[in-house]
């Protein structure tokens, strides 16, 4: 299955879903479902059909759903699939970021088209030609606990596939029919288990917390960045970032920082001028971020496991002739993923934070006015930037609070315990890019303390980057509105930590 010539960005089925694809799938992409999965997704919807035909007991196709289980089901199979989706239509709050909607239709169709939730061919094709263009069913924020799938939500963008509701159309939100008939779709049919198989999924929880990692895989990389930058313009000794002091801590996180520190420092010269032992924000900078870059890596491998498995109930295995019963769209995994990774870019922003301090601050900044004024009293320098840097820190920490044990029963007790993994993917999502407005804070400081300084770094690495931060951000002189220059210096941040650069290797 094949659909859309336009988009470059290709991604075959069966292979490996990454949090990068989930990225990509912001705008349109090509999806190619081999045909030997294919063949595999038929069958499983032959089976489901002769289950249902042969009066075995399947949930959601014969049952009522949730609680009302022990119900009969509507006869109707069509109609039953459209009820389920009617009465999980009920979201609230903002809609979710287009992109993101988008990664969650990409993640749904990667579970589905393992064959084994007795999906018709017919609705992976339509999801297929959806992520070919650039639509995005508009979802409210809130609905999901995490559990039984990302029930609201997907009912939701399901809801559009079929004409109903609203689509976004690049900025533009449209009445979801209008939009799909622009794209030359028709409304989506609903047949069979095909609306349990939709909504049936944690595929928000995994497509939010595979943004949140790919951000934040960005923001480690930046935290060193900055602050190899920050002790080249205080003339900082790179002790700190020694190689046999961080192999004496254990820490494999620690020793890829400090091996990264020690790269992006190389031909740096320190001042002499500095104390012995520099502050923590500097000193324990390869623990701090080593940490962080542990624990990212690690979510990253239990959001990149989610993804790429199948999770709905039951699942069906048509070659063995079984239908099993259980917990696939317990959200847990994940849930805990994204509050640890959650709680790592919280600590990164900390850093940040008191770096921009540290730069700022008369007594510790090796000479430089303070706030970075190039005039005390008639100019403010960075004053602005750091107060609203200081609120974007607080507001992380108060979002920081774990939600995978927040559980509390619902669903008539039939959902007696549940992880929240959605709400904690959707934080980390949004603290990966409130982090980005602390990081262009930070560099916007260093711009202008190498203005005032004008003392060019004799890295490469730094004098690389403070020419591509110099052309981007101006000096602050006089006084201007800063808030643009935030955002810029954190667009250039992100660019810079994506791209390939001579230090890759230094990941590895």
């Amino acid at each position: 299955m094949t659909v859309s010539s336009a988009p470059t960005v290709v991604l075959r089925f069966p292979g490996t879903l990454t949090t990068s694809h989930l990225e990509a799938a912001r705008g349109p992409i090509r999806v190619e479902i081999s045909d030997a999965a294919l063949h595999d997704v038929r069958e499983c919807r032959d089976f489901v059909d002769e289950l249902i035909r042969s009066g075995r007991p399947v949930y959601g196709a014969t049952t009522g759903y949730g609680a009302l289980v022990g119900y009969h089901a509507e006869p109707d199979g069509a109609e039953h699939s459209r009820g389920l989706v009617d009465f999980l239509s009920v979201g609230q709050g903002p809609p979710l970021p287009p992109e993101l909607v988008r990664a969650m239709l990409l993640a749904r169709v990667w579970s589905l088209a393992h064959g084994n939730s007795g999906v018709s061919p017919a609705i992976l094709h339509r999801l297929v030609e959806v992520l070919g263009t650039g639509l995005a069913p508009v979802v409210p924020e809130y609905g999901s606990v995490g559990a039984s799938g990302d029930l609201v939500p997907l009912a939701h963008a399901t809801a559009a596939l079929m004409g109903r509701g609203d689509m976004f159309e690049g900025v533009e939100r449209l009445p979801a029919e209008v939009a799909l008939a622009r794209a030359g779709l028709s409304p989506l049919p609903l047949a069979g288990r095909d609306g349990l198989a939709l909504v049936n999924g944690t595929a928000l929880t995994g497509a939010a917390g595979g943004l949140a990692c790919a951000q934040a895989s960005r923001a480690v990389r930046t935290s060193l960045l900055l602050t190899a930058a920050l002790a080249e313009i205080l003339g900082v000794d790179t002790e700190f970032a020694d190689a046999t002091l961080a192999e004496a801590s254990g820490h494999g996180g620690a020793e890829m920082a400090a091996r990264l520190l020690r790269a992006l420092l190389a031909g740096s010269v320190p001042s002499g001028t500095r104390p012995l032992q520099e502050p923590y924000s500097l000193r324990c900078v390869p623990q701090l971020v080593g940490a962080a870059l542990t624990s990212v890596r690690h979510a990253t491998s239990v959001v990149t496991a989610d993804l790429n498995g199948v999770s709905d109930n039951p699942l069906f295995f048509p070659r063995v002739g079984e239908v099993v019963h259980g917990g696939n769209f317990f959200g847990q995994p994940v849930a805990f993923a994204a509050d640890l990774v959650s709680s790592a870019l919280t600590q990164l922003a900390n850093l940040a934070e008191r770096q921009l301090d540290l730069l700022m601050d008369p007594h510790r900044n090796t000479g430089l006015p303070p706030s970075l004024s190039a005039a005390p009293g008639r100019r403010h320098g960075l004053t602005g930037v750091q107060i609203a840097a200081t609120a974007i820190v607080v507001a992380m920490r108060r979002a920081a609070i774990p939600a995978a044990m927040q559980s509390i029963s619902t669903n008539q007790h039939n959902q007696d315990i549940v992880p929240f993994g959605t709400q904690a993917a959707l934080t980390a999502y949004e603290q990966a890019r409130k982090l980005r407005w602390i990081h262009g804070s930070l560099a916007v400081g260093l711009r202008q303390a190498l203005h005032l300084a004008d003392d060019p770094p004799l890295s490469a690495a730094g004098a690389a980057f403070f020419e591509q931060l110099c052309a981007a951000v101006a000096p602050v002189d006089p006084d201007r509105p800063l808030d643009v220059d935030v955002r810029r210096a954190a667009d250039l941040l992100d660019d810079i930590s994506a791209a390939e650069t001579e230090f890759e290797g230094q990941w590895k």
